[in-house]
């Protein structure tokens, strides 16, 4: 590691350019798309290791949320993602403090599987610096960051200093994988507004992980003030069935609720029954939070009246059932009881893009034939 001396004499108050520099890549990572891939390239050179790895992940999860660990073999990264991660006995370090591999087998001897030891030793990291990061509670979800320093066996072992210099760096880790969470969460609330404003009578409530109510808009608020199967209870949703409030409480934990109609991966649709307002259908997609939390976790609840006769909006079509842009459109067209070959025609696509997309927005929605994605759709409109 590039070792840094102060002398007040020489440079006065005058911050270290490596440090300040390394500083800035973190901060800046928060909101890149590739997250933290210069940082860790810049940390590497700095800690004189081979690679620098960040993993962010929720406990139990068999693959991580993120990935990032900069110039190492493709072959080897997507390995351990699949493969090895689960696996993977060190972890659970003390939070914040530094470890290094040899010391977490020292305490553990057996720890490290066959296979994952011969992992190591062909991608070269036999000497690891670690540092585990434990943020959120049990209540609200819970998420980790593991920061991961490798040599390979031909560069000399890690120092007390190196120790010492990737401990100064925990801190300002913590704030910035804390920032990134949250900036996460808000882009994903974001997109779900977007969709709504240009969708066709949705009401739209986005959840925490423990139920509060974090925002909603103008029709959601006018079905929770009239305070019949759905209604604000505090700052929290409830409602007037058990039935209902355990499915959203299954969505927002990794059981789910058997008698929920599960007509997607991570879509839920259940009926809100209101004898004087009229009943209402809700559609529960967890908001898109791959990075941290695996797609589970922060919940938006779209609310509808059924058997509506407008077509939804495809961005709402979009945004709701997890389709791209072009099953959208098509999902769309068909809703209004076209034929594919006439759909495919309005949209200008070939009859056998059409089919595609089609087989693509089914396995999406979990139906199987034309009459069923009209009947979901029905559900989506105001």
């Amino acid at each position: 590691m590039s070792v840094i001396t102060y002398n007040h004499a020489d440079m006065g108050n005058m911050i270290d350019p490596v440090i300040s520099d390394l500083l800035a890549r973190l901060y800046a990572g928060v909101d890149e798309p590739e997250p933290w891939q210069a940082f860790l390239e810049a940390l590497a050179r700095w800690m004189d290791s081979s690679y620098a790895t960040l993993i962010i992940t929720t406990p139990g999860q068999r693959q991580p949320g993120t990935f990032v660990t900069p110039g190492a073999d493709p072959q080897f990264s997507a390995d351990y993602v699949t493969s090895f991660f689960a696996d993977d006995a060190f972890r659970d370090l003390p939070e914040g403090q530094v470890t290094s591999l040899a010391q977490f087998l020292a305490a553990n001897p057996d720890a490290l599987l066959p296979a994952y030891r011969e992992y190591l030793h062909l991608s070269g990291g036999e000497q690891v610096l670690g540092v585990d990061l434990r943020f959120g509670t049990e209540k609200l979800g819970r998420f980790e960051a593991r920061l991961r320093i490798s040599r390979d066996q031909s560069l000399a072992d890690f120092t007390a200093a190196d120790r010492m210099g990737l401990q100064a760096l925990v801190p300002h880790l913590r704030i910035a994988v804390s920032l990134f969470e949250r900036l996460q969460f808000a882009g994903a609330q974001h997109g779900m507004f977007h969709a709504t404003a240009q969708g066709l009578g949705l009401a739209l409530v986005v959840l925490d992980r423990a139920r509060r109510i974090v925002s909603t808009n103008a029709l959601a608020e006018r079905f929770l003030h009239e305070g019949e199967g759905v209604y604000r209870r505090s700052d929290e949703i409830a409602f007037s069935t058990t039935a209902n409030r355990r499915i959203v409480e299954s969505l927002l934990t990794p059981n789910e609720d058997p008698s929920a109609d599960k007509i997607a991966p991570g879509v839920t649709r259940f009926r809100i029954d209101r004898p004087v307002h009229g009943d209402l259908v809700a559609t529960a997609r967890p908001l898109d939070l791959p990075a941290i939390h695996s797609g589970t976790g922060a919940l938006a609840l779209f609310l509808a009246r059924p058997a509506g006769e407008a077509a939804p909006d495809p961005q709402v079509l979009r945004d709701v059932l997890g389709l791209t842009m072009a099953e959208a459109r098509l999902a769309s067209v068909l809703n209004r009881g076209l034929s594919l070959v006439d759909a495919a025609k309005q949209l200008g696509i070939a009859h056998n893009t059409a089919k595609v997309q089609l087989r693509s927005v089914f396995a999406k929605t979990g139906v199987h034939r034309q009459t069923q994605l009209v009947a979901l759709l029905s559900t989506l409109s105001g």
